[in-house]
């Protein structure tokens, strides 16, 4: 009997690590060119004032500005607060990753494109040959609190930049 258990045991604990492992190894969703919701001028600058501002990251990619205000609650869990923010790339660059930093994914997670679901990490595919134009792709930020200074990290090739954002709240300088 007491063998039984041990095998048990360690069976669960054997099939628990390798749960973490594939959750953790998750193959990046690919946001395809059929999932662009709008086609405007690259860079996309949007609003004139500063502090509404898109900015230019990596030269690929036109990200929401440093404060974005409206958090708006989702009555969900685990994800209770939402805040809807387009996401503007270059025609004709190569692919694009966006990812939430792994000790920030219990806090915040990200989407854009319309098959995207509530992911960690996503890779925009490059479409079109125009660097004049933006692709813009619908999505934003899901939180757990109602605010947080909310780092991503995105990459181009082998160049990456991690950009900070303040959702519901003004991150320090």
């Amino acid at each position: 009997m007491r063998i039984g258990a041990v095998i048990l045991v360690v069976g669960v604990g054997a099939f628990a690590g390798l749960l973490a492992r594939s959750a953790s190894s998750a193959p990046t969703l690919i946001v395809r060119c059929g999932e662009i919701i709008h086609h405007t001028a690259f860079p996309y600058l949007g609003d004139r004032r500063p502090r509404f501002r898109y900015r230019l990251v990596l030269g690929v990619v036109s990200a929401p500005p440093t404060y974005l205000q409206q958090v708006i609650p989702t009555h969900r869990h685990p994800w209770a607060y939402w805040y809807k923010s387009g996401l503007v790339v270059r025609a004709g660059s190569e692919s694009v990753t966006v990812s939430v930093p792994r000790a920030w994914r219990s806090r915040v997670a990200i989407t854009w494109g319309n098959n995207t679901g509530i992911v960690h990490t996503l890779r925009i595919a490059g479409c079109g040959s125009d660097p004049s134009v933006g692709n813009a792709y619908a999505g934003g930020f899901y939180l757990r609190s109602s605010s947080a200074c909310v780092p991503l990290i995105f990459g181009v090739g082998k160049r990456s930049a991690t950009v900070r954002f303040g959702v519901g709240r003004t991150c320090p300088s």
